[in-house]
């Protein structure tokens, strides 16, 4: 038992130096998934607001670094530590972790049941190709409710997930790696996103994969091991972000009832369109299309998606020939 301990032991600080040479900044993690060393602050008869200014180790996330000497040190002092917990919203890659509670299913890859477009693209475009490509957002198989969540959030904001890093948790969810910018604080969250979906960012931290708990290991999804946490779509990082409380001048305009602009109708559609790259851009006009055409705007909307297509590279045939299989597909028997 002894021996094993140890070799589990051994094994996370080997994950741990792994994740800081790639610059993620780590610290130990009993198997409850709780930081392993405790506050050195406890018993203190008064509450002490400390992130480390002491200089002892003890204080959670806030001990994480990239420091290799430093690693060794904090596992040395918590040789029980069977896991590491990775910081979020630290330099450089400033990690926000989307959590699913997810059940597990049979023959699922490594993103199924996530919204996904693939880093590489497709290596010809068709009006054809487009009709037979799902539509971003939704890529889901009879999902669990959280990722029902998130499908419902990629139709209704027009934002699919990058390929990117996927950790599979013991209890079947899965943990999702984005970057944010640096200026951006993306806080925590426990289903304020959706219900079952929580939200790890600054001040949080994600287990680790290589890491043992008491309910099992982390591991990466397959295929996702040796892929780097990728950007989070704009659109879904102002989902993350509270938005800034509204100014005293914003508040008296408000008050007065002064009028604001509204953008024209399908004007997400059309940017949708025109953020669109190579190996995407028929898929994302012929999605816009039907959707327009759905909601009885698509006559309407014509011209300004044709502009949008032809602003990525398609020519303007092609982007008609695309839009009237739109039509068509959507005009019901």
């Amino acid at each position: 038992m002894a021996i094993t301990a140890r070799h589990t032991a051994t094994l996370a600080l080997a994950h741990a130096l792994s994740a800081a040479e790639r610059g993620l900044p780590v610290f130990p993690l009993s198997p409850t998934k709780l930081p392993a060393l405790r506050s050195p602050h406890r018993g203190e008869p008064e509450p002490v607001l400390c992130r480390g200014e002491c200089g002892r180790p003890g204080h959670g996330v806030h001990d994480a670094t990239t420091d290799p000497t430093g690693v060794r040190s904090l596992f040395a002092a918590a040789p029980w530590a069977t896991g590491y917990g990775i910081a979020c919203g630290r330099p450089p890659h400033h990690l926000i972790g989307i959590d699913l509670d997810v059940t597990p299913r049979p023959n699922s890859g490594p993103n199924s049941g996530l919204a996904t477009e693939s880093a590489s693209g497709r290596a010809t475009e068709s009006a054809s190709e487009a009709a037979s490509e799902p539509a971003p957002g939704s890529s889901f198989d009879a999902p669990p409710d959280s990722v029902a969540a998130l499908q419902q959030l990629a139709l209704q904001h027009l934002f699919t997930l990058p390929e990117t890093v996927v950790i599979l948790t013991p209890s079947g969810g899965r943990h999702i790696w984005l970057t944010g910018p640096p200026n951006v604080v993306v806080p925590n969250s426990a289903g304020r996103l959706a219900p079952g979906i929580d939200v790890r960012g600054a001040g949080g931290y994600l287990v680790g994969p290589g890491s043992v708990t008491a309910r099992g290991a982390y591991r990466p999804a397959p295929g996702t091991d040796g892929l780097a946490p990728a950007p989070c779509p704009r659109a879904l990082l102002r989902l993350l972000t509270p938005p800034a409380p509204a100014t005293r001048a914003q508040h008296r305009r408000h008050r007065s009832g002064a009028a604001r602009e509204e953008p024209p109708r399908g004007h997400g559609l059309v940017q949708f369109v025109r953020a669109a790259h190579a190996g995407q851009r028929n898929t994302r006009l012929f999605w816009a299309a039907c959707r327009a055409y759905e909601h009885g705007f698509g006559e309407t909307l014509m011209e300004p998606l044709v502009d949008a297509a032809v602003h990525t590279g398609l020519t303007e045939q092609e982007a008609r020939a695309t839009i009237a299989s739109a039509a068509r597909l959507t005009a019901g028997p």
